[in-house]
């Protein structure tokens, strides 16, 4: 849309300013203390802080902001980019990770759907399916 300029003269928005990334998402949970460690232990995730109410956990340029409260077990509706949705299952369940939805072919690709320790449903999905980057084997970056 056409916006006037205080000088009189007129320009068009291309995406100055447009979001280009989820930065971190929100998750309700019992104890930030035990959550966090889910989340490292599982998920491989940093914690970056954690002042018992409130702790940020993250890996490779995103985070999850874990939010002491008491209502918690929801579908935060979040989907994780992964490689293989098949070897997340695989490797979860050797960790004990309850499953909500095993691997299966769905509008945004394969996809599987997982509980944390408080009960919140995550859901991850073939990045390629998302159009993400994939790199090869031995060349991750940060994106």
């Amino acid at each position: 849309m056409p916006l006037g300029d205080p000088s009189g003269g007129s320009f068009e928005y291309t995406v100055e300013g447009l979001p280009e990334s989820l930065a971190g998402a929100f998750i309700p949970v019992r104890d930030t203390g035990s959550s966090s460690r889910f989340y490292n232990r599982v998920l491989k995730m940093d914690l970056v802080s954690d002042d018992g109410e409130t702790a940020v956990v993250g890996r490779k340029g995103f985070y999850l902001v874990l939010r002491k409260s008491q209502i918690f077990g929801v579908d935060t509706g979040i989907i994780l980019g992964v490689d293989n949705p098949y070897d997340l299952h695989r490797r979860f369940i050797d960790e004990g990770v309850v499953f909500v939805r095993d691997p299966l072919r769905g509008p945004i690709g394969v996809y599987t759907s997982f509980r944390d320790e408080d009960g919140n449903v995550l859901h991850a999905v073939d990045r390629r399916a998302m159009g993400q980057r994939v790199d090869p084997p031995g060349t991750e970056t940060d994106h």
